[in-house]
């Protein structure tokens, strides 16, 4: 990808319009919506790993500045020497351009992807429409487990083998499926349960779901991360482990924080769910459970984001409320 760059800055900077046709197939050849070259290197930047798409993405960015210059020089050269249609008043105000922001949601997701990327975590995705073998047979959910009901999932098209995944773990499943260990993984995405709408549930939401697979891990090693996670979100806050069930994992554990809320009352608030990945899931996975042992733990995005942003209703999220997003602009 350098060699493609150095070449299309070397384009860029030689290039001299004699026309405003010349300077029209220049824009579109660069800028073009649909096959414009820096607009093709944007849908490749997806591709690269999550380390290098800054740098190549700061690359791009300034090859588009370098491409709108040329533009507007060439531009002001052409008609003030050929057409003069530059009699302009310069005193007359500009056109303001509103900068826009980053939805709260991207803001955290973003940052947690960031938080454990400097601990090694690599960041994948999966599909949201997902099979049961992934979402629950594999997780070692049995099939009277009541997160199999219909009034706890979306099947889709009468089939009770497709549905809209419960959590990302799917994720974990499928990633383990191809990969051997060690690996450190990290997924993010929407999932879905049959809820009640409230303004503390929604029946789609954003879950985070990390997972680490190596000789001799830990619980002490989930420990650490899971402290270094939080730390890393809120600052010097107290932190509580408590003993839990979750069929995928043991021990379990949930994990809470002691918080003050938009009214100011204290107390100790439930985050995320976590723990040691059963054996028998990694046996399902054709992973040596005897050789290997790892930790999972899920969190909610949009509880995460309630908390750092004290926002009391979970519903304004989905509004698309324009006073409600202006206010992230500084988080952009």
């Amino acid at each position: 990808m350098d060699k493609k760059m150095d070449k299309i800055k070397e384009e860029i900077k030689f290039f001299q319009a004699q026309t405003s046709e010349d300077l029209e197939r220049f824009r579109i050849k660069f800028l073009g919506k649909k096959k414009g070259i820096l607009t093709m290197l944007f849908k490749e930047l997806k591709k690269e790993p999550i380390h290098k798409r800054k740098i190549f993405g700061k690359i791009i960015n300034d090859l588009k500045k370098k491409v709108q210059e040329k533009i507007q020089r060439n531009h002001s050269r052409y008609f003030m020497k050929n057409e003069n249609i530059l009699n302009f008043d310069p005193t007359m105000p500009g056109i303001s351009i509103e900068i826009g922001s980053l939805h709260p949601i991207s803001i955290i997701k973003n940052r947690i992807i960031e938080i454990f990327r400097k601990i090694g975590f690599s960041y994948v995705e999966g599909p949201e429409i997902e099979d049961d073998w992934h979402n629950f047979t594999a997780l070692n959910i049995p099939i009277d487990h009541p997160s199999r009901d219909m009034q706890d999932t979306f099947f889709l098209y009468k089939n009770p083998d497709i549905l809209l995944r419960t959590h990302t773990s799917s994720v974990q499943i499928r990633y383990m499926k191809e990969n051997s260990p060690p690996f450190r993984v990290l997924s993010i995405g929407k999932v879905y349960r049959n809820e009640t709408i409230s303004s503390r549930s929604h029946f789609m939401f954003h879950q985070a779901e990390g997972f680490s697979i190596d000789k001799k891990v830990s619980f002490s090693d989930l420990k650490q991360t899971i402290q270094y996670l939080i730390k890393s979100l809120f600052g010097k806050i107290k932190i509580r482990f408590r003993p839990s069930y979750f069929p995928f994992t043991e021990p379990s554990a949930e994990v809470d924080v002691y918080y003050c809320d938009h009214n100011n009352n204290t107390g100790w608030l439930e985050i995320m769910g976590c723990g040691m990945i059963d054996p028998k899931v990694l046996n399902n996975v054709n992973i040596d459970s005897e050789t290997y042992s790892g930790f999972a733990f899920g969190i909610g995005i949009e509880r995460l984001a309630i908390l750092i942003y004290k926002i009391h209703d979970i519903r304004i999220y989905f509004d698309n409320d324009i006073r409600f997003l202006r206010q992230f602009k500084s988080d952009f």
